[in-house]
């Protein structure tokens, strides 16, 4: 009976129309903060998140799991390496490539790309090329066509499209009686990929793997061997153990290592995110404080009055405790709910604002990835309500207590 006087108590000091509004104005506010901090919280994750995830994604779409290669930049039993990898249990793809950079010319514009000779079915197993195709397929870089697959942003600077022909300019010259002469070589863009991420879709181009050892000059040489393996977070020790078993001398590489500045910085971004915006949401919750010693100066004759009757001062504790508590589960539900409908339909709303203001929110050529992705996950959720919660509770016992010690006679003098 006692706990059911106590929460009828407190959750009708909340539901109640008092006659001082003002303090009604200040429990709506708290609520709503509340709610504010903890959906800003929630999306500002959920955002954080996408972006780890679509970069992981992309770059591995692009830069494969793991990497060997030659000591002086290029392989030459390479054949025998990509046995030893597909013999390998834990990898399940692997794929040749010659890398070299180059310089593309079209009409009256250039460029300098990373020029990547591949062998498409076999790049296709290793990572996500043929599935970021726009126009055009992976598999026209056929041997001998001497074709070429860009990236759109690429495209879109060259101004050229399926069918025109670029020459691709290297810095190795020729010597001839007039001086040395650059070597050049014109090649068909046979198809447009893209990945989102500017620095690929505006400096990578593909070529036939025998292409490139002929433009190159390697022979039947190869630059490296990239590798797809069963266990991303264990790519390191994976090329290790290929490389040993190979025999020879060769410098080993993972995404892990290439890329580790990329998420070692989100995850401090997402630290340093987490406790500013969780210091938003303590504001909001201290609220709570303003909230109820304002309602135990309103509540003074009540309190007095349940003191008289034979109300505890244990009791009144609870009744404003109750009070604060619903506040906070109120406004931390609220929250939680708004925070997740925004972080799930986050790309349509901002595709909107983009489509009706005719701006770009993020713009490709500044930051890696030009879309705005979002992932909601439930620790997160968990995390940040669990916390918004013991916060409000905490906000409730100082002016609970003082409720608590209120003199009934006192409080009765002037009524």
């Amino acid at each position: 009976m006692s706990r059911s006087f106590e929460t009828w108590i407190g959750s009708r000091y909340v539901r109640s129309r008092s006659s001082n509004s003002f303090v009604s104005l200040i429990s709506a506010i708290s609520m709503l903060g509340i709610a504010i901090a903890v959906a800003v919280l929630i999306l500002v994750l959920s955002v954080v998140n996408g972006f780890e995830r679509e970069l992981q994604e992309r770059l591995l779409a692009m830069t494969s799991h793991a990497s060997i290669e030659g000591l002086e930049g290029k392989i030459e039993n390479w054949q025998a390496l990509g046995e030893v990898a597909d013999n390998n249990a834990r990898v399940y793809a692997s794929a040749p490539y010659v890398a070299g950079q180059a310089l593309l010319v079209f009409a009256d514009s250039l460029s300098g790309v990373e020029l990547r000779g591949i062998d498409p079915i076999a790049e296709d197993a290793v990572s996500g090329v043929g599935a970021t195709m726009r126009e055009g397929d992976l598999t026209s870089l056929e041997a001998g066509s001497f074709n070429v697959v860009i990236g759109i942003e690429l495209a879109d600077a060259l101004q050229v499209g399926l069918g025109d022909k670029v020459t691709v300019t290297l810095a190795e010259g020729i010597v001839t009686p007039a001086g040395v002469v650059p070597r050049t070589k014109r090649f068909v863009v046979s198809g447009i990929y893209r990945v989102g991420m500017y620095e690929f879709d505006r400096r990578l181009a593909f070529i036939n793997l025998s292409d490139a050892q002929k433009l190159y000059r390697m022979r039947d040489a190869v630059s490296g061997v990239r590798l797809a393996v069963t266990e991303i977070y264990a790519a390191s020790e994976i090329v290790r153990e290929v490389a040993l078993e190979h025999g020879e001398v060769v410098l080993v590489g993972d995404w892990t290592r290439r890329h580790v500045n990329f998420f070692r910085s989100i995850q401090i971004t997402k630290s340093i995110l987490f406790v500013i915006l969780l210091l938003v949401v303590a504001v909001a919750a201290f609220n709570i404080v303003s909230t109820l010693v304002m309602v135990v100066k309103d509540k003074q004759t009540d309190i007095a009055i349940l003191r008289t009757i034979g109300a505890k001062p244990r009791s009144i504790l609870k009744i404003f405790v109750i009070q604060g508590s619903v506040i906070g589960i109120i406004g931390t539900a609220a929250g939680v709910l708004f925070g997740i409908l925004l972080a799930l339909n986050l790309e349509s709303i901002v595709g909107g604002l983009e489509a009706l203001f005719g701006i770009k929110f993020l713009a490709a050529d500044v930051y890696f990835i030009s879309d705005l992705p979002s992932e909601l996950r439930l620790a997160d959720i968990v995390v940040i309500s669990s916390i918004a919660l013991a916060l409000s509770l905490v906000s409730t016992v100082y002016p609970s207590w003082v409720a608590s010690r209120t003199a009934p006679a006192e409080a009765l003098r002037y009524d």
